[in-house]
């Protein structure tokens, strides 16, 4: 895979709760950059600026990073976004309700959001998955199916059970089948760590190291920025 081709599978992210609109600006700047397929801000600092000329689409994230808000007012939160141009959310469930089961819960919470910022927006559905058993991610995909999500996410990066892993970016596919996409997020610091997650299945990754990522052991010539 050639370094560009590695980044449109990148969503360039900058989500620390310290961030400034200079760095926001400089976030999109070294998005388009790189070539990257989006850039991931926390949803406060909308409305922004995409370069014109920039295949870039624009994500924030919704009742991050706990996802212990009121699925009224995630609902809110994606409908502002979606009114304010953005072109994906990407929203935290009740990681407790997942982990108790209460899966129609969950599902309920997805569709709330689903129904505030309906398609095109694209709906990417954060499990938070370090923190599940196998048995819960595959039921909380199966319910991010139901309720109309275009993705499964693995991680906030914010947890301290971890990451993204292999084995759930591989369990996660499994489970979704190709109907829906898979995004890799949290952890996900080198080129080799990147490849392996799009082997296992994730059709995007988190990245806020995207440039690092990309740079790491490029052995096909031009980096592509």
């Amino acid at each position: 895979m050639s370094t560009a081709e590695l980044a449109r599978f990148i969503d360039h992210t900058l989500l620390a709760p310290t961030a400034t609109t200079a760095d926001v600006e400089a976030t999109i700047a070294e998005a388009a950059r790189l070539g990257t397929k989006a850039v991931c801000l926390s949803p406060s600092v909308l409305p922004v600026q995409i370069p014109a000329d920039a295949d870039l689409s624009l994500a924030v994230v919704c009742g991050f990073p706990s996802g212990k808000h009121h699925s009224s007012i995630k609902s809110a939160e994606a409908a502002l976004a979606a009114s304010q141009g953005v072109d994906e959310v990407d929203m935290v469930i009740d990681i407790g309700a997942a982990i108790e089961g209460r899966y129609a819960d969950v599902e309920a919470d997805i569709r709330a959001v689903r129904e505030a910022a309906p398609a095109p927006v694209l709906l990417k559905v954060i499990i938070e998955s370090a923190a599940l058993s196998d048995e819960a991610i595959v039921a909380v995909c199966e319910a991010s199916e139901r309720a109309g999500a275009d993705f499964v996410k693995t991680s906030t990066g914010f947890h301290p059970a971890g990451g993204a892993s292999v084995h759930a970016v591989a369990l996660m596919a499994k489970t979704v089948g190709g109907r829906l996409g898979v995004k890799a997020s949290g952890g996900v610091r080198t080129r080799e760590q990147a490849e392996a997650m799009i082997a296992a299945g994730a059709t995007r990754l988190g990245v806020s190291g995207s440039a690092a990522l990309l740079a790491d052991s490029a052995t096909d010539g031009p980096a592509g920025y």
